[in-house]
Parts: structure tokens; C-alpha cells; sequence
């Protein structure tokens, strides 16, 4: 499996941005995602026979992971934190699709949950793979090489690129790959520091690797009428994003850079359903 997404040209705030559409790879194993798993993707059925991995149940990562073992026929287990009854009992949203595709869900209490997912390595047999929260493993380097090597082939004028970060991993990968290009993030999950460490766990951090710093602290998958805005103006583009990270992206772009730019779609938009929902509940609708 693979594929080259088209590029689209829009036009927000009076400023043309290329969109990469890597969101119209696949309905759930799309964007970065696909672009992290694409190692494991080409791999033969027959060398795993259990993924796990463990994060959080609003996750894209998740989704995108139960969609890969669903077509590879491998067991998938998912490690969190405990969830309440009314999002187990939702017929939307990533973990809804996500239950459906096979995934086991396993919860553990907070006291045990940081020493648990350290021990995970520990004692696994070689058909039994584990990929880190946000699907942060090195074998994500070859899928955004292939990214690269896409971006390259565009031979467009434009020279900036922007992705969203949870862990930095697409964008710290792609700066290294296209040193040529300034890649724009900004932290989704955390602050500034939080999201250089992660990327450092990975690789050194490159100098055209730009982090955006937001104008003001926003909480991950929290209601933000600005970002329900900035929502309704990508819409009026015909291009759907993600509600948890691009519209924090989308305005640090807005108001911390000129140029044009080409914005990497980093999928996701399965999760809207439940994040709008969110927000109807916080009195703000679209």
C-alpha cells in the first residue's frame, strides 16, 4: 500500500497555503499516521501477530493502528488510563470505530499506569510488537522519507512546510529528511519545552525546524471558540481538518508567518464527530 496524495491550493485570510491531502489516504489509516505506520504497513502479515500500544481514547494514533491490524489480521491491545461509562457507551468517535475494528481495550489505574507502560518491552515474544503514544518509533522515518520524496517531486516554489506536533515526531522527520525546506509545529500536547524533549528522545533537534509558540496556553481536546473560528474558515475552503490539532496550528500560522506555505494534512477528522459534540456541550456550536 501506497500512495501519493494530491496537493490543493486555498485561500485563508487573503493568503494562499497548498494543502498535501494525506487525509484522503484512507478514512482511518490516514495523514501522518499513515506516514508513521507506513514501515509496519509494508511489513508481511506473517511476521507480527500482536500490536500494542497505549495513549489516550480520543487518539487519531489509536484509530489508525486498529485500522492496520484489522487489514493485517494482528491482535491489537490498547493500554489507558480509566474512562468513564458514557464515552464507552458513545456510538461515535475514534474509540467507538476503533472498538469496532477489534481493538482490546485495557484500562489501568492511574497509580500503576506510568510503571505499567514502562514495563511493556519487557519479556515480549518476536511476533508481539509495541508502538509508543502517537505512533513515536524510529520506523517512522521511512514513511516520511517517502513524504519527503513526494513533497520534492511537487517542485513547487514554496519552501515552507507546516505540521502539527502531539509528539513532534512528523515534523522533527521531516526537517531532517528535507533540510532544504523550514518546517513549521507547534505544540498540541504540552508547551514548548514538553515538545523539544520529545523530539530529542528521537534525534537532535535540526536548525530549520521552526517550533510556533502559541500567544496563549490551550489544553489539549479542550472546547476553544477560537478554534471552532478558525474551523468554520477552513471549511469555507472545502478542506475538513482535525479539531484537535490543526486549528492551534492554523493560527500561529495566521499570525507568526508570511510566506506561503505548504501545510501538511495531517488527517484525523474521524475524531470531529466527538470533539463537536464536546462543544456543543460547552454552549459553543459551529
Amino acid at each position: 500500500m501506497q500512495i501519493n496524495s494530491p496537493i490543493s491550493k486555498i485561500t485563508l485570510e487573503g493568503r494562499d497555503f497548498y494543502v498535501k491531502r494525506d487525509d484522503l489516504i484512507d478514512p482511518y489509516l490516514a495523514g501522518n499516521k499513515y506516514r508513521k505506520l507506513y514501515t509496519l504497513l509494508q511489513t508481511p502479515a506473517n511476521k507480527f501477530s500482536k500490536i500494542i500500544s497505549y495513549g489516550g481514547t480520543q487518539s487519531n494514533a489509536m484509530l489508525a493502528i486498529a485500522a492496520m491490524c484489522k487489514a493485517k489480521k494482528w491482535k491489537f491491545t490498547y493500554y489507558t488510563k480509566p474512562i468513564s461509562q458514557n464515552q464507552k457507551d458513545e456510538n461515535i468517535g475514534n474509540y467507538f470505530h476503533s472498538i469496532k475494528l477489534g481493538m482490546q481495550h485495557v484500562e489501568i489505574e492511574h497509580e500503576f499506569y506510568r510503571d505499567f507502560i514502562a514495563s511493556l518491552r519487557l519479556n515480549l515474544d518476536e511476533k508481539t510488537f509495541v508502538i509508543d503514544q502517537g505512533g513515536a518509533v524510529q520506523q517512522a522515518k521511512e514513511g516520511l522519507r517517502v513524504l519527503a520524496d513526494e513533497i520534492r517531486a511537487l517542485n513547487l516554489h514554496v519552501k515552507s512546510l507546516a505540521t502539527p506536533s502531539g509528539t513532534g515526531t512528523t515534523a522533527l522527520f521531516l526537517a531532517l529528511t528535507l533540510p532544504e525546506y523550514k518546517v513549521y509545529t507547534t505544540p498540541c500536547v504540552g508547551d514548548v519545552a514538553y515538545l523539544k524533549e520529545q523530539m530529542s528522545m528521537l534525534h537532535d533537534i535540526p536548525n530549520n525546524l521552526i517550533i510556533l509558540k502559541p500567544e496563549k496556553k490551550y489544553h489539549f481536546a479542550k472546547p476553544y471558540l477560537e478554534f471552532l473560528e478558525i474551523q468554520k474558515k477552513l471549511l469555507e475552503c472545502e478542506i475538513e481538518f482535525d479539531l484537535l490539532y490543526a486549528p492551534g496550528l492554523w493560527k500561529c500560522l495566521l499570525e507568526q508567518t508570511d510566506e506561503e506555505i505548504i501545510y501538511i494534512h495531517s488527517g484525523g477528522v474521524t475524531g470531529n464527530e466527538s470533539m463537536l459534540k464536546r462543544y456543543e456541550q460547552k454552549g459553543l456550536k459551529p
